[in-house]
Protein backbone atom coordinates (compact mmCIF):
# COMPACT_ATOMS: atom_id res chain seq x y z
CA UNK A 1 0.00 0.00 0.00
CA UNK A 2 2.97 2.31 0.92
CA UNK A 3 4.04 1.79 -2.93
CA UNK A 4 0.86 2.44 -4.41
CA UNK A 5 0.37 5.64 -2.56
CA UNK A 6 3.66 6.80 -3.31
CA UNK A 7 2.82 5.96 -7.20
CA UNK A 8 -0.19 8.04 -6.87
CA UNK A 9 1.02 10.35 -5.24
CA UNK A 10 4.10 11.29 -8.51
CA UNK A 11 1.50 10.53 -10.88
CA UNK A 12 -0.63 13.22 -9.23
CA UNK A 13 2.01 15.69 -8.84
CA UNK A 14 3.38 15.16 -12.39
CA UNK A 15 0.05 15.44 -13.46
CA UNK A 16 -0.87 18.83 -11.57
CA UNK A 17 2.24 20.26 -13.20
CA UNK A 18 1.71 19.82 -16.82
CA UNK A 19 -2.34 20.83 -16.48
CA UNK A 20 -1.90 22.97 -13.75
CA UNK A 21 -2.13 26.80 -16.11
CA UNK A 22 -4.66 25.16 -18.23
CA UNK A 23 -6.77 23.84 -15.24
CA UNK A 24 -6.46 27.73 -13.42
CA UNK A 25 -7.50 29.34 -16.48
CA UNK A 26 -10.47 27.17 -17.01
CA UNK A 27 -11.49 27.53 -13.22
CA UNK A 28 -10.93 31.38 -13.12
CA UNK A 29 -13.13 31.48 -16.38
CA UNK A 30 -15.91 29.34 -14.76
CA UNK A 31 -15.57 31.90 -11.90
CA UNK A 32 -16.67 34.24 -14.01
CA UNK A 33 -19.31 32.61 -15.60
CA UNK A 34 -20.81 31.44 -12.91
CA UNK A 35 -23.89 33.83 -13.19
CA UNK A 36 -23.62 34.51 -17.17
CA UNK A 37 -27.06 33.62 -17.77
CA UNK A 38 -29.08 36.02 -14.90
CA UNK A 39 -26.07 38.84 -15.49
CA UNK A 40 -26.73 39.05 -19.49
CA UNK A 41 -30.91 39.10 -18.85
CA UNK A 42 -30.25 41.70 -15.99
CA UNK A 43 -27.91 43.74 -18.12
CA UNK A 44 -30.44 43.67 -21.81
CA UNK A 45 -33.66 44.21 -19.55
CA UNK A 46 -33.19 46.79 -17.16
CA UNK A 47 -34.52 49.91 -17.86
CA UNK A 48 -36.56 48.46 -20.65
CA UNK A 49 -40.31 49.40 -20.48
CA UNK A 50 -42.65 46.50 -22.13
CA UNK A 51 -45.64 47.69 -20.21
CA UNK A 52 -48.35 48.04 -22.08
CA UNK A 53 -49.75 51.97 -22.92
CA UNK A 54 -52.90 51.78 -21.56
CA UNK A 55 -55.14 49.49 -19.67
CA UNK A 56 -56.38 46.66 -21.90
CA UNK A 57 -54.03 47.18 -25.17
CA UNK A 58 -54.04 44.70 -27.44
CA UNK A 59 -51.17 43.07 -28.11
CA UNK A 60 -49.83 42.99 -31.32
CA UNK A 61 -49.34 40.22 -33.25
CA UNK A 62 -46.00 37.82 -33.92
CA UNK A 63 -46.18 39.49 -38.04
CA UNK A 64 -46.19 43.14 -36.56
CA UNK A 65 -43.62 42.59 -34.25
CA UNK A 66 -40.92 40.33 -36.78
CA UNK A 67 -41.51 43.44 -38.92
CA UNK A 68 -40.65 46.52 -36.77
CA UNK A 69 -38.00 44.26 -35.16
CA UNK A 70 -36.71 43.67 -38.75
CA UNK A 71 -37.04 47.50 -39.85
CA UNK A 72 -35.00 48.61 -36.49
CA UNK A 73 -32.44 46.37 -37.46
CA UNK A 74 -32.28 47.28 -41.44
CA UNK A 75 -32.11 50.46 -40.48
CA UNK A 76 -29.24 50.80 -37.98
CA UNK A 77 -26.90 48.23 -39.21
CA UNK A 78 -26.26 47.50 -43.15
CA UNK A 79 -26.84 43.75 -43.58
CA UNK A 80 -24.17 41.15 -43.52
CA UNK A 81 -23.72 37.59 -42.86
CA UNK A 82 -22.12 38.56 -39.47
CA UNK A 83 -25.24 40.90 -39.32
CA UNK A 84 -28.46 39.20 -40.88
CA UNK A 85 -31.64 41.23 -41.13
CA UNK A 86 -33.42 38.15 -41.49
CA UNK A 87 -35.17 36.92 -37.87
CA UNK A 88 -33.92 33.89 -36.91
CA UNK A 89 -36.01 32.95 -33.38
CA UNK A 90 -38.65 35.01 -30.96
CA UNK A 91 -38.37 34.30 -27.41
CA UNK A 92 -42.05 35.56 -25.08
CA UNK A 93 -41.20 36.20 -21.48
CA UNK A 94 -43.85 35.65 -18.77
CA UNK A 95 -45.83 39.08 -17.63
CA UNK A 96 -47.46 41.62 -19.20
CA UNK A 97 -44.89 43.84 -18.81
CA UNK A 98 -41.69 41.74 -20.82
CA UNK A 99 -40.66 42.86 -23.88
CA UNK A 100 -40.38 40.30 -26.47
CA UNK A 101 -36.61 39.47 -28.21
CA UNK A 102 -36.05 38.77 -31.38
CA UNK A 103 -32.91 37.42 -32.21
CA UNK A 104 -31.10 38.06 -35.52
CA UNK A 105 -28.55 35.21 -35.42
CA UNK A 106 -26.50 34.35 -32.63
CA UNK A 107 -25.34 37.95 -31.91
CA UNK A 108 -27.74 40.19 -31.86
CA UNK A 109 -31.19 40.94 -30.46
CA UNK A 110 -34.09 43.02 -30.73
CA UNK A 111 -36.67 44.28 -28.27
CA UNK A 112 -40.34 45.67 -28.69
CA UNK A 113 -42.71 46.14 -26.68
CA UNK A 114 -45.68 44.31 -27.70
CA UNK A 115 -48.39 46.49 -27.66
CA UNK A 116 -46.95 49.48 -29.49
CA UNK A 117 -44.31 48.16 -31.57
CA UNK A 118 -41.46 50.38 -30.24
CA UNK A 119 -38.24 49.33 -30.03
CA UNK A 120 -36.99 49.62 -26.96
CA UNK A 121 -32.92 48.88 -27.81
CA UNK A 122 -30.84 45.71 -28.90
CA UNK A 123 -29.51 44.44 -25.43
CA UNK A 124 -26.00 45.05 -23.65
CA UNK A 125 -23.31 44.30 -26.58
CA UNK A 126 -20.98 44.70 -24.21
CA UNK A 127 -22.39 41.94 -21.56
CA UNK A 128 -22.34 39.59 -24.34
CA UNK A 129 -19.29 40.33 -25.87
CA UNK A 130 -17.74 39.71 -22.63
CA UNK A 131 -19.24 36.30 -22.00
CA UNK A 132 -18.43 35.32 -25.70
CA UNK A 133 -14.83 36.36 -24.79
CA UNK A 134 -14.75 34.50 -21.54
CA UNK A 135 -16.52 31.02 -23.08
CA UNK A 136 -13.79 31.29 -25.83
CA UNK A 137 -11.08 31.12 -23.32
CA UNK A 138 -12.94 28.66 -21.05
CA UNK A 139 -13.29 26.34 -24.23
CA UNK A 140 -10.42 26.69 -26.56
CA UNK A 141 -8.30 29.39 -24.48
CA UNK A 142 -8.90 32.30 -26.38
CA UNK A 143 -7.77 30.63 -29.77
CA UNK A 144 -9.10 32.04 -33.03
CA UNK A 145 -11.22 30.35 -35.43
CA UNK A 146 -8.50 28.37 -36.96
CA UNK A 147 -6.87 27.58 -33.61
CA UNK A 148 -10.16 26.16 -31.68
CA UNK A 149 -9.49 22.22 -32.21
CA UNK A 150 -6.21 22.49 -30.60
CA UNK A 151 -7.30 24.51 -27.75
CA UNK A 152 -10.41 22.30 -27.73
CA UNK A 153 -7.89 19.77 -27.40
CA UNK A 154 -5.90 20.92 -24.91
CA UNK A 155 -8.85 22.14 -22.47
CA UNK A 156 -10.63 18.21 -22.93
CA UNK A 157 -6.47 16.52 -22.09
CA UNK A 158 -6.57 19.30 -19.23
CA UNK A 159 -10.15 18.12 -18.29
CA UNK A 160 -9.20 14.34 -18.08
CA UNK A 161 -6.00 15.37 -16.09
CA UNK A 162 -8.08 17.00 -13.73
CA UNK A 163 -10.61 14.25 -13.29
CA UNK A 164 -7.70 12.36 -12.51
CA UNK A 165 -5.86 14.72 -9.72
CA UNK A 166 -9.66 14.66 -7.92
CA UNK A 167 -9.86 11.24 -7.73
CA UNK A 168 -6.24 10.99 -6.75
CA UNK A 169 -6.39 13.72 -4.47
CA UNK A 170 -8.94 12.53 -2.53
CA UNK A 171 -7.33 8.91 -1.92
CA UNK A 172 -3.82 10.62 -1.01
CA UNK A 173 -6.10 12.77 1.45
CA UNK A 174 -7.08 10.01 3.23
CA UNK A 175 -5.48 9.44 6.24
CA UNK A 176 -3.48 6.20 7.04
CA UNK A 177 -4.40 6.69 10.45
CA UNK A 178 -7.98 8.85 11.50
CA UNK A 179 -7.26 9.83 14.58
CA UNK A 180 -9.43 13.00 15.43
CA UNK A 181 -6.45 15.09 15.70
CA UNK A 182 -5.34 13.58 12.08
CA UNK A 183 -8.64 14.55 10.34
CA UNK A 184 -8.65 17.90 11.87
CA UNK A 185 -5.24 19.04 10.73
CA UNK A 186 -6.36 17.82 7.27
CA UNK A 187 -9.82 19.05 6.80
CA UNK A 188 -10.35 22.09 8.96
CA UNK A 189 -8.43 25.74 8.05
CA UNK A 190 -5.57 25.92 10.62
CA UNK A 191 -4.82 29.81 11.49
CA UNK A 192 -1.18 31.22 11.48
CA UNK A 193 0.42 29.31 9.32
CA UNK A 194 3.21 29.87 6.61
CA UNK A 195 4.53 28.95 3.53
CA UNK A 196 4.73 24.95 3.03
CA UNK A 197 2.60 24.04 5.96
CA UNK A 198 -0.18 26.82 5.02
CA UNK A 199 -0.14 25.74 0.93
CA UNK A 200 -0.44 22.30 1.94
CA UNK A 201 -3.35 22.68 4.78
CA UNK A 202 -5.24 24.54 1.99
CA UNK A 203 -4.62 22.52 -0.58
CA UNK A 204 -5.90 19.61 1.55
CA UNK A 205 -8.92 21.65 3.47
CA UNK A 206 -10.45 23.01 0.07
CA UNK A 207 -9.69 19.94 -1.73
CA UNK A 208 -11.73 17.87 1.02
CA UNK A 209 -14.84 20.24 0.65
CA UNK A 210 -14.70 20.35 -3.05
CA UNK A 211 -14.15 16.29 -3.95
CA UNK A 212 -17.72 15.84 -4.55
CA UNK A 213 -18.87 19.05 -6.71
CA UNK A 214 -15.79 19.38 -8.05
CA UNK A 215 -16.02 15.84 -9.38
CA UNK A 216 -19.55 16.34 -11.03
CA UNK A 217 -18.21 19.62 -12.55
CA UNK A 218 -15.23 17.95 -14.44
CA UNK A 219 -16.68 14.81 -15.10
CA UNK A 220 -19.48 16.63 -17.09
CA UNK A 221 -16.75 18.48 -18.59
CA UNK A 222 -14.96 15.23 -19.64
CA UNK A 223 -18.03 14.33 -21.06
CA UNK A 224 -18.98 17.31 -22.86
CA UNK A 225 -15.33 17.60 -24.25
CA UNK A 226 -15.15 14.16 -26.07
CA UNK A 227 -17.30 12.23 -28.04
CA UNK A 228 -16.84 8.90 -26.53
CA UNK A 229 -17.94 10.22 -23.35
CA UNK A 230 -20.76 11.47 -24.41
CA UNK A 231 -21.82 8.17 -26.04
CA UNK A 232 -20.55 6.38 -22.81
CA UNK A 233 -23.33 8.17 -20.93
CA UNK A 234 -25.93 7.23 -23.32
CA UNK A 235 -24.63 3.33 -23.18
CA UNK A 236 -24.80 3.24 -19.13
CA UNK A 237 -28.03 4.27 -19.42
CA UNK A 238 -28.91 1.76 -21.52
CA UNK A 239 -29.07 2.78 -24.84
CA UNK A 240 -27.60 3.77 -28.33
CA UNK A 241 -25.55 6.96 -28.40
CA UNK A 242 -27.34 9.13 -31.50
CA UNK A 243 -25.60 9.04 -34.72
CA UNK A 244 -22.95 10.77 -35.17
CA UNK A 245 -23.82 12.36 -38.75
CA UNK A 246 -24.33 15.80 -38.88
CA UNK A 247 -27.52 17.03 -40.24
CA UNK A 248 -27.55 19.86 -43.43
CA UNK A 249 -27.33 23.35 -42.25
CA UNK A 250 -30.24 25.19 -43.38
CA UNK A 251 -29.34 27.53 -46.46
CA UNK A 252 -27.66 30.67 -45.36
CA UNK A 253 -30.38 33.73 -45.11
CA UNK A 254 -30.59 36.39 -47.63
CA UNK A 255 -32.16 39.74 -47.10
CA UNK A 256 -34.05 40.07 -50.28
CA UNK A 257 -36.18 37.10 -49.86
CA UNK A 258 -39.20 37.75 -48.24
CA UNK A 259 -39.95 36.17 -44.81
CA UNK A 260 -42.66 33.58 -45.00
CA UNK A 261 -45.74 35.22 -43.45
CA UNK A 262 -45.98 34.87 -39.52
CA UNK A 263 -50.14 35.85 -39.29
CA UNK A 264 -51.69 32.35 -38.35
CA UNK A 265 -49.18 32.06 -35.32
CA UNK A 266 -50.54 33.62 -32.71
CA UNK A 267 -53.45 31.52 -31.90
CA UNK A 268 -50.77 28.35 -32.30
CA UNK A 269 -48.57 30.54 -29.62
CA UNK A 270 -51.86 30.66 -27.36
CA UNK A 271 -51.73 26.61 -27.25
CA UNK A 272 -48.41 26.63 -26.42
CA UNK A 273 -48.72 28.63 -23.32
CA UNK A 274 -51.88 26.84 -22.06
CA UNK A 275 -49.47 23.47 -22.70
CA UNK A 276 -47.33 24.57 -19.87
CA UNK A 277 -49.41 27.17 -17.62
CA UNK A 278 -46.25 27.93 -15.41
CA UNK A 279 -44.01 28.89 -18.14
CA UNK A 280 -41.63 31.31 -17.88
CA UNK A 281 -40.14 31.59 -21.37
CA UNK A 282 -41.25 30.04 -24.85
CA UNK A 283 -38.95 30.54 -27.93
CA UNK A 284 -39.99 30.03 -31.60
CA UNK A 285 -37.61 29.23 -34.07
CA UNK A 286 -39.20 31.34 -37.09
CA UNK A 287 -39.81 28.70 -39.74
CA UNK A 288 -37.93 28.88 -43.63
CA UNK A 289 -41.01 28.10 -45.17
CA UNK A 290 -44.97 29.30 -44.97
CA UNK A 291 -45.45 25.35 -44.56
CA UNK A 292 -43.06 24.13 -42.11
CA UNK A 293 -43.87 22.96 -38.73
CA UNK A 294 -43.78 25.41 -35.63
CA UNK A 295 -41.45 24.21 -33.30
CA UNK A 296 -41.81 26.04 -29.74
CA UNK A 297 -39.42 25.35 -26.30
CA UNK A 298 -40.84 26.13 -23.47
CA UNK A 299 -39.42 26.84 -20.06
CA UNK A 300 -40.47 27.07 -16.54
CA UNK A 301 -37.27 27.16 -15.03
CA UNK A 302 -34.24 29.31 -14.58
CA UNK A 303 -33.22 28.55 -18.55
CA UNK A 304 -30.63 25.97 -17.44
CA UNK A 305 -32.73 23.34 -16.00
CA UNK A 306 -33.64 20.92 -18.61
CA UNK A 307 -36.04 19.17 -16.23
CA UNK A 308 -38.21 22.19 -16.45
CA UNK A 309 -38.06 22.41 -20.37
CA UNK A 310 -40.48 20.80 -23.17
CA UNK A 311 -40.79 21.20 -26.75
CA UNK A 312 -44.32 21.57 -28.58
CA UNK A 313 -44.72 20.77 -32.04
CA UNK A 314 -47.51 21.76 -33.99
CA UNK A 315 -48.26 21.67 -37.28
CA UNK A 316 -49.01 25.20 -38.99
CA UNK A 317 -52.16 24.29 -41.28
CA UNK A 318 -54.62 22.43 -39.21
CA UNK A 319 -53.39 23.41 -35.84
CA UNK A 320 -52.79 19.58 -34.47
CA UNK A 321 -50.14 18.85 -32.02
CA UNK A 322 -47.30 17.03 -33.69
CA UNK A 323 -45.44 16.31 -30.86
CA UNK A 324 -45.01 16.67 -26.85
CA UNK A 325 -41.49 16.31 -25.64
CA UNK A 326 -41.47 17.48 -21.91
CA UNK A 327 -38.14 16.30 -19.93
CA UNK A 328 -39.87 12.84 -18.47
CA UNK A 329 -40.67 11.60 -22.49
CA UNK A 330 -37.24 12.22 -23.30
CA UNK A 331 -35.10 8.91 -23.56
CA UNK A 332 -32.87 8.17 -20.19
CA UNK A 333 -29.93 8.04 -22.40
CA UNK A 334 -30.62 12.23 -23.67
CA UNK A 335 -32.15 12.77 -19.96
CA UNK A 336 -28.57 11.81 -18.50
CA UNK A 337 -26.95 13.60 -21.28
CA UNK A 338 -28.89 16.80 -20.63
CA UNK A 339 -28.14 16.82 -16.53
CA UNK A 340 -24.60 16.20 -17.04
CA UNK A 341 -24.68 19.44 -19.90
CA UNK A 342 -25.90 21.54 -17.29
CA UNK A 343 -24.21 20.18 -14.17
CA UNK A 344 -21.32 21.41 -15.53
CA UNK A 345 -22.07 24.94 -14.67
CA UNK A 346 -24.75 23.68 -11.48
CA UNK A 347 -27.68 25.12 -13.42
CA UNK A 348 -29.47 21.94 -12.93
CA UNK A 349 -30.31 22.60 -9.71
CA UNK A 350 -31.18 26.43 -10.38
CA UNK A 351 -29.03 29.18 -8.53
CA UNK A 352 -28.05 27.05 -5.58
CA UNK A 353 -26.17 25.04 -7.98
CA UNK A 354 -24.26 27.78 -9.74
CA UNK A 355 -23.26 29.33 -6.30
CA UNK A 356 -21.97 25.65 -5.70
CA UNK A 357 -20.22 25.73 -9.06
CA UNK A 358 -18.89 28.65 -8.72
CA UNK A 359 -17.65 28.05 -5.49
CA UNK A 360 -15.98 24.79 -6.08
CA UNK A 361 -14.27 26.64 -8.64
CA UNK A 362 -12.88 29.17 -7.48
CA UNK A 363 -11.42 26.35 -4.43
CA UNK A 364 -10.20 25.19 -7.65
CA UNK A 365 -7.84 27.77 -8.55
CA UNK A 366 -6.64 27.86 -4.70
CA UNK A 367 -5.79 24.14 -5.15
CA UNK A 368 -3.63 24.96 -8.41
CA UNK A 369 -1.81 27.33 -7.52
CA UNK A 370 -1.56 25.68 -3.89
CA UNK A 371 -0.16 22.55 -5.71
CA UNK A 372 2.03 24.29 -7.84
CA UNK A 373 3.93 26.28 -5.07
CA UNK A 374 3.82 22.42 -3.23
CA UNK A 375 5.73 21.24 -6.04
CA UNK A 376 8.07 24.25 -6.50
CA UNK A 377 9.38 23.88 -3.07
CA UNK A 378 9.62 19.90 -3.31
CA UNK A 379 11.69 20.66 -6.84
CA UNK A 380 13.71 23.16 -4.76
CA UNK A 381 14.38 21.30 -1.94
CA UNK A 382 15.72 18.31 -4.06
CA UNK A 383 18.13 20.66 -6.15
CA UNK A 384 19.46 21.39 -2.82
CA UNK A 385 20.27 17.96 -1.29
CA UNK A 386 22.36 17.52 -4.89
CA UNK A 387 25.82 16.50 -4.56
CA UNK A 388 28.23 19.79 -5.17
CA UNK A 389 29.18 19.32 -8.83
CA UNK A 390 26.77 16.64 -9.73
CA UNK A 391 25.50 17.52 -12.90
CA UNK A 392 21.81 18.50 -12.17
CA UNK A 393 19.28 18.41 -14.94
CA UNK A 394 17.60 21.36 -13.81
CA UNK A 395 21.14 23.50 -14.70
Amino acid sequence: MRRLRAAVFWCHLVTGVAVGVVVLTMSATGVLLTYQRQITTWAELRGLDGAPPAPGARRLSLDEIVRCARGAAAGSSPASPASPASPTAVTWRAGSDAPVEVAFGRDRRVFVNAYSGEVLGEGSRRARAFFRATTDWHRWLGAGEWGRAVGRAITGAANLGFLFLVVSGFYLWWPRQRTRAMLRNVALFRRGLRGKARDFNWHNAIGLWSAVPLFVVVLSGVVISYPWASSLAYRLAGEQPPSAAASPAPPASRDDDAPPPLTDVDALLARAEQRMPGWRTITLQLPRSGTAPLVFALDAGSGGQPQARAQLTLDRATGRELRWEPFGALSPGRRLRSVLRFAHTGEVLGVAGQTVAGLVSLGATVLVWTGLALAWRRFRSWRRRLPVGAPALAR
